[in-house]
C-alpha cells in the first residue's frame, strides 16, 4: 500500500464526514528531572467542539491534568482550551504551550471517575513552554487506497516522529527546565474512539536517541492489526508484528508491567527484540459515546529493551507512554486476556 506524506500535511486537512477528527499530540518525559506528560489536541470542526487534553507527570508522584471541550467554528489551526501548537519548520522544529488550570491529583486513578475527581481535588495554575524537534523520520502518512472498514474509522492520515523537547513546564510554584524526549503524532479523518475493540499504543525513547512504536490494534470480529517502526538512530525500520503480553494490577484491571516481542524487517533478514516496560504512573481516561464506554489508560513508563539498538552498550533502558484504549464490557476491559 502506498503512502504519501508531504510537508504541507504538518498543516490543517479537509474533512466533511461528520465525526472528522484533527489531531496532534505531544509527549517526552526528561529523567533527570523526573517530569514529563503530553498534550493534545483533537479538532472537531462538524461537531463544533475541539478536545483538548494536558496531562503532567510530576516527580512526587501526583498527575496534573485537565480535559475540555472547548467551542470551535473551523479547523484552520490548533489552538483551543488553552492549547496551542505552531508548525515553524515542517518535521524539523514545533512548538507546545500551555495556559490554564490543571487538577493536581494525589491518587491519578481516581480519575476513573472524572466528576467526582474534578470535584474533590485541589487545581492549579499551569503552564507548558515546549520546543519540539525532530530526532527521526517521520513514519505513515495517508495512503493512497482505503485501509478502514465503514464503521471502524480511526484516522484516515496518521504519522509519528520521535522527538527531543525543550522548554519549561510549571504547576503552580514549581517549574521545571525540560530537556527531554518523546513522540509526536498527527493524525485526520473520521474517528470514534468506540471504533477499535482495543489497542495498545507503546512509545518509546531510549537514551542515545534510538527508539520504537509498538501498535497492536484489535477488532471485535477479526485479527486487526499489528506493526510499528525502529529508529536504530540512522534508519527507520518496519516493525512486522508486535506481540504484547500484560500484567494486571487491581480491581479494575489497569496495566502495570508490559512484555512485548516484536520483528524488524532488516537487510539481513527479520530481528526479532523483546522490550519490558514498568509502568511508573498511570491516570484512566474515559469516553462515553452511544451508550458505550471506552477507557484509556495512560500509563508513563520505564522501558528496558534486550540489547541496545545503537552502537553504545549500556543504552538499553528509556521513557515512553504505554497507552490502552479498551472498550468497557460488564465492567472489565475487552482486551485483558490478550
Amino acid at each position: 500500500m502506498r503512502i504519501r506524506l508531504e510537508p504541507d500535511d504538518e498543516y490543517m486537512h479537509p474533512g466533511p464526514e461528520p465525526t472528522f477528527n484533527e489531531s496532534m499530540y505531544f509527549n517526552c518525559f526528561d529523567p533527570e528531572q523526573r517530569v514529563g506528560g503530553f498534550v493534545r489536541i483533537g479538532n472537531r470542526p462538524n461537531e463544533g467542539h475541539a478536545e483538548m487534553t494536558v496531562c503532567l507527570y510530576l516527580p512526587d508522584g501526583r498527575v496534573g491534568f485537565m480535559f475540555q471541550r472547548p467551542e470551535i467554528d473551523g479547523n484552520e489551526r490548533f489552538d483551543a482550551g488553552g492549547a496551542h501548537f505552531e508548525v515553524v519548520t515542517p518535521f524539523e522544529e514545533l512548538r507546545v504551550s500551555y495556559r490554564g488550570q490543571v487538577v493536581l491529583l494525589d491518587e491519578p486513578l481516581e480519575m476513573a471517575e472524572p466528576r467526582q475527581a474534578f470535584r474533590d481535588n485541589p487545581y492549579a495554575e499551569a503552564e507548558v513552554d515546549l520546543t519540539y524537534l525532530g530526532a527521526s523520520t517521520p513514519f505513515g502518512g495517508e495512503p493512497e487506497e482505503r485501509h478502514e472498514r465503514p464503521g471502524e474509522e480511526f484516522a484516515r492520515g496518521h504519522y509519528e516522529q520521535l522527538v527531543v523537547a525543550r522548554g519549561t513546564i510549571r504547576v503552580g510554584d514549581d517549574t521545571w527546565q525540560v530537556d527531554g524526549r518523546g513522540l509526536r503524532d498527527h493524525s485526520w479523518g473520521p474517528r470514534t474512539w468506540q471504533a477499535p475493540w482495543f489497542y495498545r499504543w507503546l512509545t518509546v525513547n531510549m537514551s542515545d536517541g534510538t527508539g520504537m512504536m509498538l501498535s497492536r490494534v484489535a477488532r471485535q470480529d477479526g485479527p486487526g492489526t499489528r506493526g510499528g517502526f525502529v529508529w536504530d538512530g540512522t534508519d527507520l525500520l518496519a516493525v512486522t508484528d508486535a506481540r504484547v503480553r500484560t500484567d494486571w494490577s487491581g480491581d479494575d484491571a489497569y496495566h502495570h508491567r508490559v512484555h512485548a516481542t516484536f520483528t524488524t524487517a532488516t537487510a539481513e533478514g527479520p530481528v526479532i527484540r523483546e522490550l519490558t516496560g514498568d509502568v511508573i504512573n498511570l491516570i484512566p481516561l474515559r469516553n462515553r459515546r452511544d451508550g458505550r464506554v471506552t477507557r484509556i489508560s495512560e500509563g508513563m513508563t520505564r522501558w528496558t529493551l534486550d540489547v541496545a539498538l545503537g552502537t553504545d552498550a549500556e543504552a538499553t533502558t528509556g521513557h515512553g507512554l504505554s497507552e490502552y484504549l479498551d472498550q468497557i464490557v460488564d465492567g472489565a476491559p475487552v482486551g485483558i486476556d490478550e
